[in-house]
């Protein structure tokens, strides 16, 4: 089999898998749904308030940087789940720190999303 190492074929395989994966994510996993969700739905809102330029890179770097996390979380279960599919503490105690990295990026997003939706609710 011929291998192309072309650098622009090869960006643009990558994007292929890239845009493969966040297919999978959004359409298997249960927690990418209800982010995916919520990331439409507070772009509509951001429409209806009419948000400025500033508070839509901030709500879009933290909608991104939850899912984005979430999908790390992911692949690390899916390893691990595929690694030692019984249960295992220490197997536990790395989903575990996964999880908890979602959760600062959670609490992030809810802090930036307060800060840019209260004035206008207020």
């Amino acid at each position: 089999m011929k291998t192309d190492h072309s650098f622009v074929t090869g960006r643009l395989k990558s994007f292929k898998f890239a845009i493969k994966g966040a297919y999978k994510l959004v359409t298997t996993e249960h927690s990418i749904m209800v982010q995916s969700s919520l990331t439409l739905l507070l772009i509509f809102l951001g429409f209806y308030v009419g948000i400025s330029r500033t508070e839509w890179m901030l709500q879009t770097m933290a909608c991104g940087l939850v899912l984005g996390i979430e999908g790390l979380n992911t692949a690390v279960e899916k390893i691990a789940d595929f690694i030692h599919p019984d249960y295992h503490k220490k197997i536990g105690f790395i989903k575990d720190i996964a999880a908890g990295a979602v959760c600062f990026a959670a609490i992030t997003a809810v802090a930036v999303g307060l800060l840019i939706y209260l004035p206008y609710f207020i």
